[in-house]
């Protein structure tokens, strides 16, 4: 008996001991404010200041309700903490007037943070207001992201909700090893710039399992990605998945070992897109996998475009420098929305190589749909449907 009693009291002390190892701040204490109208930005920035004087994990909750916050910096510049976890059952609420953070940049911003997990919650940008000022023609700030991370490490996304941001929706900028799951993004089809996902400059970035719809691309992979893991996504209404628009700088750094797969598109302007400004530039994209991939009425199911120039500003020579090669393109099926389902527009100067073609089967209005290949070289495996123009 007694060494059963000693085995209990070692059992409660160890997990006594695991419970009391994470501290939990409730914003709630910190004076913020769950009734949508009074401003709780300081109570955050308290929980944010308490928990990263620690040198040991930490918990921000934050209880069901709606907090109004304004423009937040979370910078772990100085931060003790190797893992502080926000755990939200409520929702965020941007100012309803759309100047307040308009030009901030950033709604949410963290900065050299390592280590943060951010489960559940809503994030409303209340973005419509400005979505409405833009279409009007006025003078309008350019919108704030609502969610960005910048050189961040270790970073875990989970169960998030983005609602009607007024630009990007989630933003990795320099980030390193992150994933992304069961992310949920809605924006009018109609909202401008409402990136659901934008990636820049990352690698080791996971998303899965996640539903966007907005605006525009749904997720957007700018220069300086690599080793990016996209799977399980339905994406519609939007722009697609897009790799891209790259190429503007002439120095600038290239996008590599990407696999996207088990994607559903529904009702987009785009499917699984590469884009490049017709403009001098030593980018590049290679080591691309696009699979098993399910298209609805999409009107570009599949496209290159390397000769993106809106207006024809801004490209003096109307060729773009970024070498594409090694691209492959694996069981895509589906409807396409334009009779041209598969449209490989490749540099003049730097022809697409590599570009591998296996089981698709693309329609249009019931007919076989087709093909169109500008300086494209590759190969074709299997079923291709519409026939192979490489």
């Amino acid at each position: 008996m007694a060494a059963i009693l000693a085995m209990m009291f070692t059992f409660i002390f160890f997990c006594s001991s695991s419970l009391a190892a994470t501290i939990t701040y409730n914003v709630l204490t910190m004076g913020a404010k769950p009734d949508g109208k009074t401003d709780s930005t300081k109570a955050f920035l308290t929980a944010w200041a308490s928990a990263c004087a620690l040198a040991k994990p930490a918990t921000i909750y934050v209880p069901p309700g709606r907090y109004l916050l304004r423009a937040a910096y979370f910078g772990g510049q100085n931060c003790k903490n190797p893992a502080i976890t926000l755990r939200v059952d409520g929702t965020l609420v941007a100012p309803s007037d759309y100047r307040v953070i308009g030009n901030a940049g950033s709604w949410l911003k963290f900065e050299s943070v390592s280590g943060v997990s951010i489960y559940g919650g809503t994030l409303d940008g209340q973005g419509s207001g400005l979505w409405a000022c833009k279409a009007s023609g006025r003078n309008c700030p350019s919108g704030a992201t609502t969610l960005a991370f910048y050189s961040s490490n270790n970073i875990v996304i989970n169960g998030l909700t983005s609602l009607n941001s007024q630009r990007f929706h989630i933003v990795m900028d320099g980030c390193h090893n992150a994933k992304l799951q069961a992310v949920k993004v809605s924006a009018s089809g109609g909202s401008p710039n409402t990136d659901g996902i934008h990636l820049q400059s990352s690698s080791g970035v996971t998303i899965l399992n996640s539903d966007i719809r907005t605006g525009d691309d749904c997720i957007s992979i700018g220069p300086g990605n690599s080793n990016l893991w996209i799977e399980t996504i339905s994406c519609g209404p939007g722009h697609g998945i897009s790799i891209g628009s790259l190429g503007w700088d002439l120095q600038e750094p290239g996008v590599q070992n990407v696999t996207v797969k088990d994607v559903t598109f529904t009702g987009t302007q785009n499917g699984v897109r590469i884009k490049t400004w017709s403009r001098a530039s030593n980018g590049f994209v290679k080591g691309v996998l696009f699979q098993h991939i399910v298209m609805v009425n999409v009107d570009n199911p599949v496209i290159i475009n390397q000769n993106y120039c809106p207006d024809d500003h801004n490209c003096p020579n109307q060729v773009s420098g970024v070498k594409i090669s090694d691209v492959s393109y694996d069981n895509i099926h589906g409807t396409s929305g334009t009779q041209v389902a598969v449209k490989f527009y490749c540099s003049k100067e730097h022809p697409c190589s590599g570009i591998r073609l296996e089981d698709i089967n693309l329609t249009y209005k019931d007919q076989t749909a087709k093909a169109s290949c500008v300086n494209a070289d590759g190969t074709a495996l299997g079923s291709v449907q519409p026939t192979s123009c490489l």
